[in-house]
Parts: structure tokens; C-alpha cells; sequence
């Protein structure tokens, strides 16, 4: 006997299961980026992935993973560790992929406030903005 399940009810399965979403990977990622995890940092990104990085020391456009790592071991040598802060997390998600959107506070010796956006297409980061926003509150 063939049995259909909605779409909804799949879903709920898998999430049943334990599988890891984009938001999950993003609070990993967030996390790792905390600590200065540099090899978990770039653990989900996709071969030809970007990150935009708008405002602050490190402000430009870096595509494919060597100049993202290059990028994330400069941040960590002069940040990590902190302590990582996230709000407003939300994931919207269609066949083609997912973002995730969230408000996220770095805090060491400086306060570091980042509105964030990840792009994950296939399970893996294929584009990333990290903006500095002094405004945003907590």
C-alpha cells in the first residue's frame, strides 16, 4: 500500500527526525564566528559562496572561500572570543533555498551590533551580509 503524505506533513517528519534547517546552521555559524572557529566558520559555505562585508575595518566584497577564510581568520585574530547574542532569527525557505535573517551582537572588547543575512542554497551558505548597524537594539 502507497501512502501520500502532504508536503506539511513531510516536513514535520523530517523535522521530527533532527535534521539541522538553515536557521540552525546560522546559529552554528554565528557561534563558531564567536569563538574564532575559523574551519567551522567556513564548514557551510558553498565553492563559489560571497560575503559582503558593509561597514567597519574589514568593509568590501570577498568571493570563493580562500578570501572568505582569509577574511574570518583576520576577524577572529582580532576579535575572538566574544560573546554572540542573536534576535529577530527568521528563515524563509522555498524549493530553490532558504535566507536567514537575524540581529546579532558580538561583544568582546568592542560591541560589534551586525544585521546578518545568509543565503543558503543546496544546505550550503552561497551568500552572506554582514552589516554593521550601530543602531540596532537588544
Amino acid at each position: 500500500m502507497v501512502r501520500k503524505l502532504s508536503m506539511a506533513a513531510l516536513l514535520l517528519s523530517i523535522a521530527a527526525m533532527g535534521f539541522a534547517g538553515p536557521a540552525d546552521d546560522a546559529t552554528a555559524h554565528f557561534k563558531a564566528i564567536a569563538s574564532g572557529e575559523v574551519d567551522k566558520i567556513m564548514s557551510n559555505y558553498g565553492d563559489s559562496a560571497t560575503l559582503l562585508w558593509v561597514g567597519g575595518p574589514l568593509n568590501g566584497v570577498y568571493s570563493g572561500t580562500d578570501k572568505i577564510k582569509e577574511v574570518w581568520s583576520k576577524f577572529a585574530k582580532g576579535n575572538a572570543p566574544l560573546e554572540v547574542t542573536v534576535n529577530k532569527l527568521e528563515e524563509n525557505a522555498n524549493p530553490a533555498g532558504a535566507t536567514v535573517t537575524a540581529s546579532i551582537l558580538f561583544k568582546g572588547k568592542n560591541e560589534i551590533k551586525v544585521r546578518y543575512v545568509l543565503v543558503y542554497r543546496e544546505g550550503k551558505v552561497v551568500n552572506e551580509v554582514w552589516q554593521i548597524d550601530p543602531k540596532l537594539t537588544y
